[in-house]
């Protein structure tokens, strides 16, 4: 059974749900419409419990908030941005099941944020992650800041933010940004959601 949204598609796969983000250009942003509409579905599946997967197409995860979105926000505009942000990334990081990222392409700004509210991350061996915003005169307001240097320490996250950084797919797995290298993150998500051992811990070539 399958259910299609503006924003992202809803598939079941034998108990696990399949969210995958799909916008009319391919880029995955998270608009303020996109962001209110994720919110509202993973309330939805969290009276489930089921595991859930999210996932992008193949060249994008998610490039992050809409710039033009974030140009046009007022002090207040912001902080009301920030925090429906917030609200997205807290329901999934609180979500009642494990939630896996399952990422190829470019995961990016706010699409990274995304990521590291999920449980675990499984990449794709070309995929890239990074928060640009210092490179634009931003920072996150959607919770990267705390779960970033969590995850990788703060030195690390530090040199992400500041400095702009990208890292490869093999690069994050070295410093603990994700869970695994896999040919298939999604098969392989649902494969580890699904109740099932991978076949090998690592990097799968």
């Amino acid at each position: 059974m399958r259910s299609v949204v503006r924003f992202f598609e809803i598939e079941d796969c034998a108990g696990v749900t399949l969210l995958r983000l799909a916008s009319e250009d391919g880029t995955n942003r998270l608009t303020r419409n996109c962001v209110l509409a994720l919110t509202a579905a993973i309330r939805d599946l969290a009276q489930f419990a089921r595991p859930l997967v999210m996932t992008g197409n193949e060249r994008f995860f998610s490039a992050g908030a809409d710039l033009n979105e974030i140009t046009a926000l007022t002090g207040p505009a912001a902080y009301e941005f920030s925090k429906m942000g917030q609200q997205l990334m807290n329901a999934l990081e609180a979500f009642p099941a494990p939630v896996c990222a399952a990422v190829r392409g470019y995961c990016m700004g706010g699409g990274l944020d995304l990521a590291l509210a999920c449980h675990m991350r499984i990449a794709h061996p070309h995929a890239t992650f990074g928060h640009r915003g210092a490179a634009l005169g931003l920072i996150t307001g959607w919770g990267g800041t705390q779960r970033l240097p969590r995850l990788i320490g703060k030195s690390r996250a530090l040199k992400m933010f500041v400095a702009a950084e990208k890292l490869t797919a093999a690069h994050a797995f070295e410093i603990g940004l994700v869970t695994k290298v896999a040919a298939d993150p999604v098969a392989e998500a649902l494969l580890l959601l699904s109740g099932h051992k991978a076949e090998s811990p690592g990097v799968i070539a």
